[in-house]
């Protein structure tokens, strides 16, 4: 059985939390003497002299219609990343626990458990990128703490298969963290409205893809009110800056167009998808429910670095396992998949002269 009390790190249950200036009051207020901050504004033309909502309340009322969950079950950070970093610092032991992940995968879960020095066990996917049940289920132990799961997964593109995720949740008694960056291309529904099923799910989410605000730096993990309340423990005060918090606002207000956005996305991943698998030497495109495509096409290093000469830029996929001779390519704009096709055609013409 889950229990979430087993979970949590010794120190973590003992820890007391920063209060902020803006912790210890409730109320309405007008003048604010409390945070030592510069009450005669700043250089700006927008005055940023006062600290940030440190609950984020309007940001999450927001997402709160638009996710159709209570506010009380999400949790905000710097980026998704603050978000995975945190999840190792409340549950993760430092050289005791140890961790799941699925390679190939996104390479921050590696690296956060590094830093926070917590034991890595690979469950490599199968060759069609699926989960290995067995092979999961043989590397858990009494300190496996966190199983991290990327659906739509990055960098191959493809969704996990639902019942394999729902099967890793009923039968794992630790956190299983749901990476869903890219669900808004996906045609697979979210696990956000599966979290009163499962207690020991963490939904993780960004504004950086879907909604094109990966400069503003907003991850979003969505759980349990209990697993919230142990992460809002372990945050900074004031991790989402004010700027930040008001333009997502402003942004959330746009779904209409962030959902015209995804839909010109996707047609033109599958018209670009359709142009690579007519080139020579493409030997597959990887079906994708992301933003991206994974392209294996022989001397893959090669055309990266051709690529590089006509100022593209692409993501070298060849040194990662399941992955040699691939190449992760974004949709961008109309002009510049059209760039992109028209400097393979021309790394082409060059190797048949």
């Amino acid at each position: 059985m889950f229990n979430l009390e087993l979970l949590i790190r010794d120190n973590i249950k003992k820890l007391k939390p920063y209060s902020s200036a803006r912790d210890e009051f409730s109320g309405e207020a007008k003048v604010f003497l409390d945070a030592n901050e510069n009450s005669l504004g700043s250089p700006l033309t927008k005055w940023y002299n006062r600290y940030p909502d440190p609950h984020q309340l309007a940001v999450k009322q927001r997402l709160s219609n638009i996710k159709g969950i209570g506010a009380e079950h999400i949790f905000l950070g710097n980026g998704s990343d603050e978000c995975i970093d945190i999840l190792f610092r409340c549950f993760c032991e430092p050289g005791q626990d140890n961790i799941i992940i699925c390679p190939p995968t996104y390479g921050m879960y590696e690296v956060s458990a590094n830093i926070n020095n917590i034991e890595i066990r690979k469950a490599p996917l199968l060759p069609d990128f699926q989960l290995d049940l067995v092979h999961m289920e043989n590397l858990e132990d009494a300190h496996t703490k966190i199983i991290w799961l990327c659906s739509p997964n990055n960098p191959t593109g493809n969704s996990l298969n639902r019942t394999d995720i729902e099967m890793v949740l009923n039968n794992f008694n630790g956190i299983v963290v749901i990476d869903e960056a890219y669900i808004n291309f996906a045609q697979q529904k979210s696990f956000v409205q599966e979290l009163a099923e499962y207690p020991n799910l963490v939904v993780l989410q960004t504004l950086s893809k879907a909604w094109g605000l990966a400069g503003l730096r907003l991850g979003m993990a969505f759980a349990s009110q209990s697993i919230v309340e142990v992460m809002n423990k372990v945050k900074p005060p004031y991790n989402i800056n004010q700027s930040t918090q008001e333009l997502v606002v402003k942004a959330l207000e746009e779904v209409g167009q962030v959902n015209d956005m995804i839909k010109i996305l996707v047609d033109m991943r599958n018209a670009l998808a359709e142009v690579f698998e007519s080139m020579p030497t493409v030997e597959k495109v990887y079906p994708s429910d992301a933003n991206f495509i994974l392209v294996k096409i022989a001397q893959a290093r090669k055309i990266y670095e051709f690529l590089l000469t006509r100022g593209i830029v692409l993501r070298d996929r060849s040194n990662v396992e399941l992955c040699e001779e691939c190449l992760r390519i974004t949709i961008g704009t109309e002009k510049e998949n059209t760039a992109l096709v028209d400097a393979m055609h021309d790394w082409f013409t060059l190797q048949t002269n």
